[in-house]
């Protein structure tokens, strides 16, 4: 099983915007996806998910090309975790994750008690059962991420791609969804996931992406490839890396005059 994009050219109609990335993602490895605002970033992710059609090159699933899968098709493959957002209508948490099982239902069936179980596990799994009968633009915007995270579990599917899960979350709950994407990994899914902080690819990426201008600038073992030369040079700002007692691996930026 394997997610692989072959010199992929993505864009939109009239507005090329990437050319030439190559990517490989199997069960159980984390690709990061890194890169200044403007980078291309979102309409990767579009183009991997099917909702932007490819311009060039191609992208595949367990060896066939997106374009000759099914939309359910693709949806059975590929879960999408977007960054979290308030709902319009006060859905309950557990109806947002029971959302996930559309595609093993259609969208007008009601959900049977496989779904029920499903959705039930993807919330104890994501430490969130007790939030189930809450309403979800009631609860914290970290919550909300681990609901949308647990929405894409239930779906059930061998690949998680997600835009920058942390975006918005303080301190707590970004480590909160950093452990779960990790745990994620560990379960053996394929995840893809964008971030603004290089930290995160140090935390838990196996791999890391580093896109400019729509284009591969680094891509590799984290450790291989992020140098403070490469994210001074991709930020604008002077980065340095520094290795921690644990041997951990943290950027820190210029300090900042009064």
């Amino acid at each position: 099983m394997e997610l692989r994009a072959e010199r992929l050219a993505f864009g939109y109609r009239h507005r090329p915007v990437g050319h030439d990335v190559d990517l490989a993602v199997r069960p159980g490895e984390v690709l990061c996806l890194l890169g200044p605002n403007g980078s291309g970033k979102t309409t990767l992710f579009k183009t991997l998910l099917g909702l932007l059609p490819v311009q060039g090159g191609r992208v595949m699933l367990d060896g066939t090309d997106m374009k000759d899968l099914p939309r359910n098709g693709i949806a059975r493959r590929i879960a999408y975790v977007p960054q979290a957002h308030d709902a319009v209508f006060p859905y309950s948490v557990r109806d947002m994750v029971l959302m996930g099982r559309t595609v093993h239902r259609g969208l007008f069936a009601a959900p049977g008690p496989v779904d029920r179980a499903r959705a039930e596990s993807a919330l104890t799994d994501l430490g969130i059962a007790d939030l189930a009968n809450r309403d979800y633009t009631r609860i914290s915007g970290g919550q909300r991420q681990l609901a949308l995270i647990a929405r894409a579990l239930a779906q059930e599917t061998p690949f998680v791609v997600m835009d920058e899960p942390t975006a918005s979350l303080d301190f707590g709950n970004q480590v909160l969804v950093l452990e779960q994407v990790k745990r994620l990994a560990a379960r053996g899914l394929g995840i893809v996931f964008s971030t603004h902080n290089p930290d995160h690819a140090f935390s838990c990426g196996t791999q890391v992406l580093v896109l400019e201008h729509g284009l591969t600038r680094a891509a590799g073992r984290p450790g291989d490839v992020l140098s403070a030369d490469l994210l001074s040079a991709i930020y604008g700002v002077a980065v340095r890396l520094e290795v921690l007692e644990s041997g951990y691996r943290v950027c820190v930026p210029p300090v900042l005059s009064d």
